[in-house]
C-alpha cells in the first residue's frame, strides 16, 4: 500500500514539474513576442518618419535632378534599414526559440 502512495506522489511530482515547465516556456515566449512587437513598432514609426521627411524634401525640390537625388538617398536608406531590421528580428526570433527550448528542456 505504501508503494502505491509513493508511485502516486512520484506521478504528481512529475505532472507538476511538467506543468511548471510548460508555464515557464509560455512565459518566455510571451516576453519574446512582446519584445518583437515593440521592436517592430519602433521600426514602423521610424520608417514612417523617414518617408514623411523624404516626401517633404521632394515637395521642396528645385529641380528634377534634386528630386531624383532625394528619392535615391531615401530608397537606399530605407532598403538598408529594412534589411537591418529583418536581420535583427530574425535574431530575436531565433533567441526566442532557443530560450523557449531551454526552458522546456529543463
Amino acid at each position: 500500500m505504501i508503494e502505491q502512495f509513493k508511485i502516486g506522489d512520484d506521478f504528481q511530482k512529475f505532472g507538476k514539474n511538467g506543468f511548471d515547465t510548460v508555464v515557464g516556456s509560455f512565459g518566455e515566449v510571451n516576453k519574446g513576442f512582446q519584445a518583437i512587437a515593440a521592436e517592430w513598432t519602433d521600426y514602423s514609426k521610424k520608417a514612417f518618419e523617414d518617408s514623411t521627411n523624404a516626401f517633404e524634401q521632394l515637395i521642396g525640390a528645385k529641380s528634377v535632378e534634386q528630386a531624383v537625388e532625394i528619392q535615391s538617398k531615401y530608397v537606399k536608406k530605407a532598403y538598408e534599414a529594412h534589411i537591418a531590421e529583418l536581420t535583427k528580428l530574425g535574431e530575436m526570433y531565433a533567441g526566442l526559440m532557443q530560450s523557449a527550448f531551454r526552458t522546456h528542456v529543463r
